[in-house]
């Protein structure tokens, strides 16, 4: 079985920083694809940022420039480094980790429980 358990949300004035992290557990072989999508009241999940096995990154245009995803393969964990923030960015966070393989050779998408993150004006 595998979870993917996070931390770093929590309370931050605007222009402050946060860095969430996700640990992926369990019997895998290899993730394609880790990210971070957050969910803000009334609003729909979006994409906040992904990066694959191989390094390459994306970033919602919201984000870029005070954002850095990040990620430790050997330890199947993500980073978000999140700078600069501001109000809107308050929401819960939600880890993802798309196509994860195990030793069992199932494959399929796991998701976080979420973190929230609020920014203060």
């Amino acid at each position: 079985q595998v979870q993917l358990v996070e931390s770093g949300g929590g309370l931050v004035q605007a222009g402050g920083s946060l860095r969430l992290s996700c640990a992926a557990s369990g019997s895998i072989s290899f993730i394609n694809s880790m990210g971070w999508y957050r969910q803000a009241p009334g609003k729909q999940r979006e994409l906040v940022a992904a990066i694959t096995s191989e390094g390459r990154t994306n970033y919602v245009d919201s984000v870029k420039g005070r954002f850095t995803i990040s990620r430790d393969n050997a330890k199947n964990t993500v980073y978000l480094q999140m700078n600069s923030l501001k109000p809107e960015d308050t929401a819960v966070y939600y880890c993802n980790a798309d196509r994860v393989v195990t030793y069992k050779g199932d494959i399929d998408d796991y998701w976080g429980q979420g973190t929230q993150v609020t920014v203060s004006s």
